[in-house]
C-alpha cells in the first residue's frame, strides 16, 4: 500500500520547534474520505513506526498523531513511546466512559493528550479534565470566541494550540491571547512589518550566494571564497569528515574538500551554509523547509527524467522561501541573483515551466494531495514514488542539524 505522510511544524511561544503534527493523506487511487479515521491513524503509526523509524519522519520531537474512538478504547496509543506522541483526539470522539477510561489510562502513564478542533460544550468537561493540551482552529474562531473559551478554561492545567496561523500578524495576535503553541505556515512568510533594506551582512552573504551559484566560478575561485569565511571552513571541514562519509583519511584544506566533493556539490554545500546564516534570526524550521523543498524538487525532476537540470530545480525549492528568511520582496533579491529566467519566473510571478515542480513540492507539505496530484500528472511522476521522494527530502535536509 502506498502512504503519503505529510508533517506540519508547530512552534512554542519562542518561535521555536515543539512538535510536527502527522497527516496521513491517502493511499494510491483512495482519497483520505474515502478512508476511516482508524486506517488512516494505523496506516500512519505503521509507517512511522514499524517501516521507517519515526527518527527520520520527526528527530527527536514527539509527533501529535490522530486517533479516533475505536483506537484510544483499544489502546493503540499505548503501543508506541510517550515521548514520541502526542495522543490527539479527534473532535467526533465523544466523552464516553470508555473514552474517559482509556484517557485516563494514558494520563497516568505519562501520555500527553490533546484536543482537536476544540469547541466549548458541557458534554466535554470530564475529558478537558484529562487533557494537556487544547487546539483551536485560529481561522474558524472569532476574537470573541476565544477569549470565552479560555475564560472557561481557565482553572484547568492546559496549554492553548493555535492551528492555521498564517501570517506574523495573526501569531503576534494569538500570543497576546495566550495561547502557547501555534502551528501554520507564518514562518513561511514574510514579516511584512520588518521589510526594510537588506542588512549590511545579509547584503554580503547574498553576494557571496550569487558569486557561488555563478556558471563560470572556478574550482580556484570556490576555494577563495571559502577559505575567506572562518565559519565556512569549518562547517566544510567538520561535514566532510563526519561519518556520513567514511573517509579512511581526514581531510585537511579546502581545496581537498572541493576536489573530493566535486564542484556542484561543494556549490550546493556553500550555498546550504549560506542559507542557514540568512535565516539565524528565523524559527530553524525555515531553513528546514527550504532545504526539503529543493531536494524535493531535485527529486521529482530525478523521477520525471525529462531532461530537466535537476540541479536547477534544487535551487528553485531552496530558493523559494528568500524572501521569508529576508522579509523582502522575491523580485528585489532575484535582482542580484544569477539564476535562469525559469527560475526567476516561477519565484517572482508563479508562472513558466518549472513552477509546477514548486507547486508539487508545497502542495505535499501542506498535505493537499490533489493539488499535489494534479502537478505529478504534468510531471508524468508516479505518486507512488510521492512518500519516498518527501522522505529522502527530510533525511537530507537533516545533514545540516
Amino acid at each position: 500500500m502506498d502512504v503519503h505522510i505529510a508533517r506540519q511544524p508547530i512552534f512554542d511561544i519562542h518561535n521555536k520547534l515543539f512538535a510536527y503534527e502527522l497527516l496521513f493523506r491517502q493511499t494510491l487511487g483512495l482519497k483520505l474520505g474515502e478512508l476511516s479515521g482508524d486506517r488512516a491513524t494505523t496506516s500512519l503509526l505503521s509507517t512511522t513506526f514499524l517501516t521507517e523509524g519515526i527518527e527520520q519522519i520527526a528527530g527527536n520531537k514527539p509527533c501529535f498523531i490522530n486517533f479516533t474512538e475505536k483506537l484510544l478504547v483499544r489502546e493503540i496509543a499505548a503501543a508506541f513511546p510517550k515521548n514520541k506522541i502526542i495522543v490527539e483526539i479527534l473532535e467526533s470522539v465523544p466523552p464516553s466512559a470508555e473514552v474517559l477510561e482509556a484517557c485516563r489510562a494514558l494520563s497516568s502513564r505519562g501520555y500527553i493528550l490533546a484536543l482537536d478542533d476544540f469547541v466549548f460544550t458541557k458534554e466535554l468537561l470530564p475529558l478537558i479534565e484529562l487533557v494537556n493540551i487544547v487546539k483551536i482552529d485560529y481561522q474558524l474562531s472569532t476574537s470573541d470566541e476565544i477569549e470565552r473559551t479560555m475564560r472557561r478554561l481557565a482553572h484547568f492545567n492546559l496549554k492553548f494550540l493555535a492551528e492555521k496561523v498564517e501570517s506574523y500578524e495573526e501569531l503576534d495576535h494569538a500570543r497576546k491571547q495566550g495561547f502557547n503553541y501555534f502551528q501554520g505556515y507564518f514562518f513561511a512568510r514574510p514579516e511584512s512589518l520588518r521589510i526594510t533594506e537588506i542588512a549590511a551582512n545579509k547584503a554580503n552573504l547574498l553576494r557571496l550566494l550569487a558569486e557561488v551559484n555563478k556558471r563560470q566560478t572556478t574550482v580556484t575561485r570556490l576555494e577563495e571564497i571559502i577559505g575567506a569565511d572562518v565559519a565556512i571552513t569549518y562547517k566544510l571541514l567538520r561535514y566532510i569528515n563526519s561519518a556520513f562519509f567514511y573517509l579512511l583519511k581526514q581531510v585537511e584544506s579546502v581545496r581537498q574538500a572541493i576536489i573530493y566533493l566535486g564542484e556542484r556539490e561543494i556549490r550546493r554545500f556553500v550555498t546550504l551554509v549560506i542559507i542557514s546564516e540568512l535565516a539565524a534570526d528565523k524559527p530553524t524550521e525555515l531553513v528546514r523547509l527550504s532545504v526539503i523543498r529543493g531536494r524535493f524538487c531535485e527529486l521529482l525532476a530525478e523521477a520525471e527524467a525529462s531532461g530537466a537540470d535537476a540541479s536547477e530545480l534544487f535551487l528553485l525549492g531552496l530558493f523559494s522561501l528568500l524572501d521569508a528568511l529576508l522579509d523582502t520582496p522575491m523580485p528585489r533579491i532575484m535582482d542580484g541573483l544569477p539564476l535562469s529566467d525559469e527560475v526567476k519566473d516561477a519565484l517572482i510571478h508563479q508562472r513558466g515551466p518549472l513552477v509546477v515542480y514548486l507547486e508539487a513540492a508545497i502542495a505535499y507539505e501542506k498535505g493537499e494531495m490533489q493539488q499535489c496530484l494534479a502537478a505529478l500528472g504534468k510531471l508524468r511522476v508516479n505518486a507512488g514514488q510521492l512518500y519516498e521522494i518527501y522522505r529522502q527530502a527530510i533525511k537530507f535536509a537533516t545533514l545540516l542539524d
